[in-house]
């Protein structure tokens, strides 16, 4: 048996160098592929009896039904004098009790159904969303129809809704990154809404029925959009949503308040936030492009070759080549209603502070100077064609990306033409918008850590004005 066995083993041993030399390992970097075939799901839009349009998509893999309606509003609609009244009246429609039913009895309900009801006002949409179990759809549906358009916004919670943002105002100073945030944010849109931040004064100064009215402007059947997904049938819940949302008469016409466009600024600004800390955060950028500018696709090509992805120039350089920084990038928000902007972030230790800005701003402006590679061209184009699929992972976020195109008023036949528009970009688009859209000599830089460690002066990049990052609260 012994002997079979040494037998069996020299046998595989002489065969085995043949085979190899047969079968040689692919290649990974010269194997190819047939391109990806994805057709983008669709889902069903419908408009309700009261003029509402809803999109559905069913899914019956989990006895769950998802809602979310988006609604035409914002912080920026909100007076600058009372700046956080949006942001308040999302958070106590749910909070404050809905439909006469008290904000304890609310929460418990919810939490002994397994239900979640959200409510929140963000900078140009308000959302009310729902996750139910399909037993407990009917019950969580009037609850979530109570906090859209019923809301209670209880005296109390108003109060504890105003303790918890003046908590946020009192810590907002206390980290460094979310300082950079904030201040290159209200460099880049100075002047206009979406650069107003709350303050003390402001919050203060709003009380109960500034919700109300707010809540009563805006929350309304023709002023919303829909999306449902999940276990349902479709003429039973067309039913519940047509009774949950009836059609409302004579009532004045919705008009939003006109909002214009932020200002590009061309003058370069130097901000600097004081603060003790070994590593100094950097934050660089002005205004961008909106979803309308023809130049987008070529746009969002630019922004992975230039921060990113994990190979973008920034990180390259920076990162694996320099190593002044942990984490590296920038990217391009592009506006949905209004003008978006161009940032570029790091943090770096203190005594790198001035070589790291400079190298940033050299590699942002090398793309103005010259087409990209052949390479990064098409690993940009090849992720981004790609990774497009990963957009539509779920039922639930497939049916609000149709109602997010359409409430942003995207055009018919964007999501299909996507990959087929960025497949078209060539190095001399991508050149043309980075001399179009990127403009270091107009950078608004904000630079928050300790000054006494930075290598060179700030002032090296110009006019520097100091932030006032002391807090004067006022006596309640």
């Amino acid at each position: 048996m012994k002997l079979l066995i040494v037998f069996i083993c020299l046998l595989v041993t002489s065969i085995a160098p043949v085979s190899a030399a047969d079968h040689q390992l692919a290649n990974p970097r010269t194997m190819t592929f047939p391109a990806l075939d994805f057709q983008i799901p669709k889902a069903e839009r419908v408009i309700l009896e009261c003029g509402m349009p809803v999109y559905l998509l069913r899914d019956t893999e989990l006895p769950i039904i998802s809602m979310t309606a988006m609604v035409r509003t914002g912080s920026v609609y909100e007076p600058a004098a009372k700046s956080g009244l949006a942001g308040m009246t999302g958070s106590v429609m749910r909070s404050g009790g809905a439909g006469d039913t008290e904000p304890e009895k609310l929460d418990d309900e919810l939490e002994f159904m397994a239900s979640a009801v959200e409510s929140a006002i963000g900078s140009d949409m308000g959302t009310v969303a729902l996750t139910a179990l399909k037993k407990n759809f009917s019950r969580t549906l009037q609850i979530f129809s109570d906090v859209l358009l019923r809301p209670d916004f209880s005296e109390s919670r108003v109060e504890i809704a105003r303790r918890q943002v003046i908590e946020s105002l009192r810590r907002q100073n206390d980290d460094p990154k979310e300082i950079a945030t904030r201040e290159i944010n209200r460099a880049i849109y100075a002047g206009h809404p979406l650069g107003e931040t709350p303050t003390f004064e402001s919050i203060n100064s709003i009380i109960r029925q500034d919700l109300v009215a707010f809540h009563r402007r805006y929350f309304r059947v023709d002023n919303m959009i829909l999306a449902v997904s999940g276990d349902f049938d479709r003429e039973a819940l067309l039913t519940k949503l047509n009774s949950a949302f009836p059609a409302v008469k004579e009532r004045l016409a919705l008009a939003l308040p006109d909002v214009p466009q932020p200002k590009l600024q061309s003058h370069e600004e130097v901000l600097y936030g004081r603060k003790d800390v070994n590593q100094t955060v950097i934050r660089m950028g002005h205004l961008g492009l909106s979803k309308d500018n023809p130049d987008i696709y070529a746009v969002r090509i630019l922004d992975y070759i230039l921060g990113g992805s994990f190979t973008s120039r920034l990180t390259v350089e920076i990162r694996t080549n320099q190593g002044l920084a942990y984490s590296v990038g920038s990217h391009f928000d592009i506006g949905r209603r209004f003008t978006g902007s161009f940032i570029a972030e790091t943090e770096t230790k203190g005594e790198s502070t001035a070589r790291t800005i400079g190298l940033m701003k050299d590699i942002i402006a090398g793309l103005t100077k010259e087409p990209v590679s052949d390479d990064e061209l098409n690993s940009a184009r090849e992720y981004m064609i790609n990774s497009f699929m990963f957009a539509f992972t779920s039922p639930a976020s497939i049916v609000t990306q149709r109602a997010r195109l359409e409430y942003y008023s995207y055009p018919d036949g964007y999501l299909e033409q996507y990959r087929n528009n960025i497949a078209k970009v060539t190095k001399a688009d991508v050149l043309s918008a980075a001399r179009k859209y990127l403009h270091p000599d107009a950078f608004k830089l904000v630079v928050v850590g300790e000054a006494a460690k930075f290598d060179l002066p700030l002032s090296t990049f110009g006019k520097v004005r100091e932030l006032d990052l002391k807090l004067n609260i006022p006596t309640p």
